[in-house]
């Protein structure tokens, strides 16, 4: 079945950057059909920052792409057109007060995702946007030319297509990575996809005895043989299988598709002490009561949950009178205690994942305007496209960018 009506745009997908490229378009007077496959849009965003939406970074644009992994160069454009201050300003207008908290993470003055979700449907229904519930299983090309999409109830027909569909993570939201086997069916490379800022799992046996410990102002470095692929000092916890929280988020993100065999991680429990301090920092803990157990002499050094982990990895006799342990080691101590190992083997998937690293290849795609280069009237936003940053509004922002790139440019030639 044809559905009678011809659309200029479709946009396939209701999450942030579907919504932003389908409001800037019906802003320019496009009539655009928004098609989403699951019964509420923008699910995932109410989800994000847990349930407060990290919605963008209050930063500079070179700190910006500071804390771009991938795709920096191609965001160059749409992030200077649509980035964190304009942002600001497009959701300020729809009536959402905002706020930048730490590390310059803007949220609703709310705290409320849902906030922002509502605002970007107001914008849509405001600028003429229609948001139906459908499953798009094939963009349509004839001769190199978008003609329209193929649902599971018909077909519709228009003169452009924004694929927004997002990548893999989280798939209950719906993002499965439908879109990126329609870009590929459509002649698009799709660069090899992986998990990122997401939970990682570690292999230490000790590991579940630690499960719920959060630490703070602690450093998490990881190398591959002398190279130093990470370090950051912040918060973490441990799971039942590994580490999550900011900093082991972070550094999935750098061991993204990556060979995790040749990779050592250590975590620094001490980072403002180094090795010289903190042995005099254990001497003066032991000097307070030399008569104690080894296994009692920690509670003022380390999280009472760690206690025994270390007493064990240290190979000091638990039993040992504090007057008894030798100066090496103490150093032995003191050393595992600004290099506790853990050994990264896997992470938890795309079900807990942030973002997707990889996707449809930049290559193909005008940084301009999110246009594929390969299929006239096909154009990206979001997700769905290789390029992804860290924590801290940074992947909304993606998000928003091209999504506004794509809006502004989609069929030009009808300005």
């Amino acid at each position: 079945m044809r559905h009678g009506k011809k659309w200029d745009v479709i946009v396939v997908g209701g999450g942030p950057a579907g919504f932003t490229a389908g409001i800037f378009a019906a802003r320019r007077g496009l009539s655009v059909l928004l098609l989403e496959k699951k019964r509420d849009p923008l699910r995932k965003l109410r989800i994000t920052g847990k349930g407060r939406c990290n919605l963008t970074n209050n930063c500079t644009d070179a700190e910006f792409f500071e804390n771009i992994l991938r795709g920096d160069k191609f965001l160059r454009s749409a992030e200077t057109g649509f980035g964190p201050a304009e942002i600001m300003a497009f959701f300020e207008e729809l009536g959402v007060p905002l706020k930048t908290e730490r590390g310059r993470r803007v949220f609703p003055v709310s705290d409320k995702a849902s906030d922002i979700s509502e605002a970007l449907l107001r914008a849509a229904s405001s600028s003429g946007v229609t948001v139906r519930q459908g499953e798009v299983r094939e963009v349509l090309v004839e001769n190199s030319f978008v003609c329209g999409v193929r649902t599971s109830d018909g077909d519709f027909s228009a003169d452009a297509v924004v694929l927004a569909t997002g990548g893999l993570s989280y798939p209950g939201t719906g993002s499965d990575g439908d879109g990126l086997r329609m870009a590929a069916a459509a002649g698009h490379t799709v660069d090899p996809c992986s998990p990122s800022l997401v939970p990682l799992v570690c292999s230490e046996a000790w590991i579940p005895r630690a499960e719920g410990l959060s630490l703070r102002n602690v450093t998490l470095t990881a190398k591959r043989q002398k190279k130093t692929l990470f370090s950051e000092q912040g918060e973490m916890l441990f799971t039942s299988d590994g580490i999550s929280g900011p900093l082991a988020l972070s550094l999935s993100a750098y061991l993204s598709g990556q060979d995790l065999g040749d990779i050592r991680c250590a975590i620094d429990l001490k980072p403002a002490l180094d090795a010289e301090t903190l042995d005099r920092r254990i001497l003066r803990d032991f000097s307070e009561g030399k008569n104690r157990f080894f296994r009692n002499s920690l509670d003022a050094l380390l999280p009472g949950s760690l206690i025994p982990v270390i007493v064990e990895l240290s190979g000091i006799d638990p039993d040992k009178k504090i007057n008894q342990i030798s100066a090496a080691e103490r150093r032995r101590l003191a050393e595992l205690i600004k290099h506790l190992p853990v050994t990264v083997c896997g992470t938890r998937g795309y079900a807990e994942a942030v973002v997707t690293a990889g996707g449809v290849s930049t290559r193909e795609i005008d940084p301009r305007t999110m246009a594929s280069k390969l299929v006239k009237g096909l154009y990206f936003a979001g997700e769905i496209i290789d390029a992804d940053g860290l924590t801290g509004g940074y992947n909304l922002t993606i998000a928003f960018a091209t999504g506004h790139a794509a809006g502004i440019h989609i069929l030009g030639e009808k300005e």
